[in-house]
């Protein structure tokens, strides 16, 4: 394999001077000279935006830092294009590294690409006098990586420390392959999103840890992406450990296509908000979902007056509702199968649709939720944002379902432990259920 390195292009390793003319210049001559890998030796490497090219490996040595530029003025505007209908369709606040239009693109290496999240968030004193809850946002923050229509992406063994904004962003991307990264990112940063598979297809997401404020893996179909690159199907994450401030792994809320065909399995929950949530909002379909051998812990975090965090420690999450009223349809989730989940909870298994829009085919076999106490709030709400319902007052049973026709329970067991809230209340709560057979064991 060919090899650029940024040193021999005029990069320097200050962790001051903007290297991104040095650094794209190798990425260029790679490229031009067939594909090969440009290589970042070990060193503290400023820079604004890089854009990758096809057939090259950007590869980070053992002690190499990629820091990412917090200035406006350094982040270009080279994932923006105009679609069939002279719509401008570029990503608000840019990124810092990324590709688009191109193939056989990797990220390796044992080095860093650290993004200074801990200059974007700050703390306005507003927590309750707990210091878990969101932080509030001061500064322009670039996406940290996005890789828009790449065919044969490849990104291995790096670590992505502390993005302002979301982490790794793919719209659009086939055949890709994620396997032993690390993403730690502040755990109360807002919208600092692990990895986005968006409309993207044949993913496989394998042996990470992630840790972020905002959810650790979100499987999703925004509006211009569904619109230019179609389903996203082919989802397989697994072996991972996942800790966040919402949820461990979420597929919506963003549903403006089909999302199917995904498996989410043998996965540590380190004390997320939620471990598995399913949305839909935006009319489109999801199905085919499949989430296997979980274990560890939900819980709720605090809330700042004005900032919320999703999720108050339920462990498995469904919601089919209307955002805010009832112009649009939310759209149709069915066929979603879980087995073997041992989690601690501090809030209920939680099925929630509307009567045009019921979830449908829902099995969950061996489930094992203890209900203990985990964290330092003294209620536990029902929680439906963003949506009609928002946040409210609700008494926690064991399980919860609403509009739900077909919903099978086998060989599973809920139980409390402790002395737990005065909003607990030991039942099932169905409400317009159709076809429901649960065999649960309470304690």
């Amino acid at each position: 394999m060919r090899e650029f390195n940024v040193l021999d292009y005029g990069a320097i390793a200050d962790g001051i001077t903007n290297n991104a003319k040095a650094i794209q210049a190798a990425v260029d001559a790679c490229t031009e000279a067939g594909g090969g890998r440009v290589t970042i030796p070990s060193g503290q490497y400023m820079s604004g935006s890089i854009q990758l090219k096809s057939n090259v490996d950007l590869h980070l040595e053992m002690g190499a830092v990629l820091i990412s530029s917090l200035k406006e003025e350094d982040i270009d505007d080279f994932m923006t294009q105009v679609d069939d209908d002279n719509l401008c369709t570029g990503w608000e606040g840019g990124c810092f590294l990324g590709a688009i239009h191109a193939e056989n693109v990797s990220l390796s290496g044992d080095g860093t690409i650290y993004g200074q999240g801990e200059k974007v968030f700050y703390d306005d004193g507003a927590d309750g006098g707990f210091a878990e809850s969101p932080l509030c946002v001061a500064a322009f923050r670039p996406r940290m990586i996005l890789f828009e229509d790449i065919q044969n992406l490849s990104i291995k063994d790096i670590t992505l420390k502390d993005a302002a904004f979301w982490t790794l962003h793919m719209a659009g991307c086939k055949h890709v392959r994620i396997n032993n990264i690390r993403i730690l990112n502040d755990v109360r940063g807002a919208n600092n999103d692990g990895i986005d598979p968006d409309c993207c297809q044949d993913v496989v997401i394998s042996n990470c840890i992630i840790e972020a404020g905002d959810d650790a893996i979100v499987v999703k179909a925004t509006k211009p992406m569904t619109a230019r690159y179609g389903v996203c199907e082919n989802i397989v994450i697994t072996g991972c450990v996942l800790h966040s401030h919402d949820s461990a792994v979420k597929v919506g809320t963003e549903t403006h296509g089909t999302i199917r065909n995904i498996s989410f399995s043998d996965c540590i929950i380190r004390d997320c908000s939620r471990a598995a949530s399913i949305w839909v909002r935006d009319g489109g379909l999801i199905e085919n979902i499949n989430i296997h051998h979980l274990t560890g812990a939900v819980r709720r975090y605090a809330d700042a007056p004005k900032r919320r965090w999703w999720g108050k420690g339920e462990p498995l999450f469904i919601s089919a509702t209307y955002r805010n009223d009832e112009k649009n349809f939310p759209g149709t989730i069915k066929n979603i199968f879980y087995d073997h989940i041992c989690l601690k909870s501090e809030s209920c298994i939680f099925l929630g649709a509307e009567k045009d829009c019921p979830i449908e085919n829902v099995q969950m076999d061996h489930i094992n939720i203890t209900m203990v106490k985990q964290g330092t709030q003294s209620e536990i709400p029902f929680d439906e944002q963003p949506s009609r319902y928002d946040v409210y007052a609700h008494d926690i049973p064991y399980l919860y379902a609403r509009h739900v026709k077909g919903l099978r329970v086998t060989e599973s067991k809920i139980c409390h432990e402790g002395e737990g809230f005065p909003m607990w209340v030991d039942k099932v709560e169905l409400e317009h259920c159709e076809d429901a057979h649960l065999d649960i064991r309470h304690n």
